[in-house]
């Protein structure tokens, strides 16, 4: 399964209803999770443009898109964001492969320019 961080920032009105009547995120969220075939790893309130975070084991980027659709849809989040992650041995991986996958990559810029660059990777 892949992991999520799922970040978002609450409107006044339901920062005000959380006041009101404290409760879990974790417990609005969970049953959303496994709905979606998956599970919360971890939540946690934070400072500045985002109010909480969350990471979230999905099956698959379908999952993760009716997970955020459904929060996202429910009126209480003034922002929220998704981001599809890797653990560090995947990102590794990736990194080992750039070498070969490049050689099949023409980026838009003068071709000098990527000859050289194809040559910096190569050395």
């Amino acid at each position: 399964m892949a992991k999520f961080l799922f970040q978002g920032g609450y409107t006044s009105q339901s920062w005000k209803a959380q006041v009101a009547k404290p409760a879990s995120p974790i417990d609005r969220i969970a049953p959303l999770a496994k709905a979606c075939g998956g599970q919360v790893d971890a939540v946690y309130y934070a400072f500045g443009d985002e109010d909480i975070v969350a990471i979230v084991e999905l099956p698959d980027a379908k999952a993760a898109a009716t997970f955020a659709l459904a929060v996202a849809s429910g009126g209480a989040m003034r922002s929220f964001k998704t981001t599809p992650l890797l653990t560090v041995e995947e990102g590794t991986s990736a990194m080992k492969k750039v070498a070969d996958a490049s050689k099949h990559y023409n980026p838009p810029i003068d071709l000098g320019l990527a000859e050289k660059a194809r040559q910096a990777v190569k050395a």
